[in-house]
């Protein structure tokens, strides 16, 4: 059995870590191309300006777009070899992030995260857009990231809906690791260019993911409620911290080598509804973490805990907390179809799923949400 398991070289977290971010593009060179929207260097210029001073380095700005393209990859990849940049810097949020990847193509690459609302940080893959932000296609690199440096101080005073979506992605975790282990599916961990080439096997989980992916659903239950109230109150405390690390890390090798299943897959359709537009990724992916527990027929005691957390957190837990008010059959349908197309990681459930059975279930999960709403409020 073919098993993989991958990960960033470096992972460092902590209160005004960015101060130290000279530091990490020391150990490349003097240099580096920093891709950020302007907003996030404005958020955190006095920081970028006093690590620069402290390690000798210079900070290449980029003028980025703000859409992870294919022309904005290039330009940018022209901008580094002009400059002669020694690593290239991400910060920000998903966008600035994909796009860091994309240019340093798993070469001296930094992630810098400023808030903690995907698990995308520490992967080895990127999503393409065209230039007006449509859905372009995957890009897979050869390692994950160098180093990720989280500064737990600016993710505190980021609005707290981040670090509750990024709770969202977190939840479907544990629940979509247990489907791999239990069906033997292959994972990215296995990727790039062997599979698609078919030169390799291959890879499944490893336990040591699976393990993550427990820790990371533990967590969540632990100090999910407690570290939205500290983002809250922009103050960091042991709870935020460990929803950070949950978020960001647990998370994003716990998806990775762990592997993705019908949550996911259930977002993907769900994209298709012109109201789930304005809601973030994770928040999408806490309802399809319910619709994948309604599809396997979970216990009872399982949909109450992840129901509990849901509403505790303010996840969304049916159709109309996403934006989805008025789902007729042939809609859902759409939805379902697009969600059990024979490249979707929801055929990493350990049985035959339909597209009818994935409709029955976020019916279901839709229902019960409802109910449990309904009974929140008496």
């Amino acid at each position: 059995m073919r098993k993989a398991f991958i990960c960033p070289s470096k992972y460092v977290q902590g209160e005004d870590e960015l101060l130290n971010l000279g530091y990490f593009v020391k150990t490349f060179g003097s240099s580096a191309l920093l891709i950020a929207h302007p907003d996030d260097v404005a958020r955190i210029q006095d920081k970028l300006t006093k690590t620069a001073a402290d390690f000798g380095v210079t900070f290449v700005t980029s003028s980025f777009a703000g859409e992870c393209s294919r022309q904005e990859v290039a330009r940018l990849k022209q901008v580094a070899k002009e400059n002669q940049c020694d690593c290239t810097i991400g910060l920000g949020g998903g966008k600035a992030i994909d796009t860091a990847k994309c240019v340093a193509e798993g070469h001296a690459l930094i992630i810098c995260p400023t808030i903690a609302a995907t698990d995308a940080p520490t992967s080895h893959s990127a999503v393409l857009y065209t230039p007006e932000g449509a859905f372009d296609d995957y890009a897979y690199f050869k390692q994950n990231p160098s180093v990720v440096l989280v500064d737990t101080s600016v993710i505190a005073k980021a609005p707290v809906r981040f670090l509750i979506s990024g709770m969202g992605d977190a939840l479907s975790t544990y629940f979509e690791a247990r489907a791999n282990t239990m069906s033997y599916a292959s994972v990215n961990a296995g990727l790039p260019c062997g599979v698609r080439e078919g030169k390799t096997q291959p890879a499944q989980p490893t336990k040591a993911a699976f393990a993550l992916a427990t820790l990371c659903y533990e967590t969540l239950l632990a100090d999910g409620l407690k570290a939205m109230m500290a983002c809250q109150a922009k103050v960091v405390n042991t709870a935020l911290e460990n929803i950070i690390e949950t978020n960001i890390l647990l998370s994003g090798l716990g998806f990775e080598s762990g592997g993705l299943a019908a949550a996911h897959a259930i977002h993907d359709g769900l994209t298709l509804l012109p109201g789930t537009h304005k809601y973030f990724h994770g928040e999408k992916v806490a309802f399809g973490t319910l619709a994948q527990l309604c599809l396997e027929n979970a216990p009872l005691e399982e949909l109450d805990e992840v129901l509990h957390f849901c509403l505790s957190v303010g996840l969304p837990v049916c159709l109309e907390d996403i934006g989805v008010t008025d789902l007729s059959d042939d809609d859902l349908m759409d939805v379902a179809r697009k969600a059990s197309i024979p490249e979707e990681s929801i055929h990493s459930m350990p049985f035959p799923v339909k597209a009818q059975d994935v409709a029955a279930a976020i019916r279901a999960a839709d229902a019960l949400g409802k109910k449990y709403k309904r009974e929140a409020q008496l």
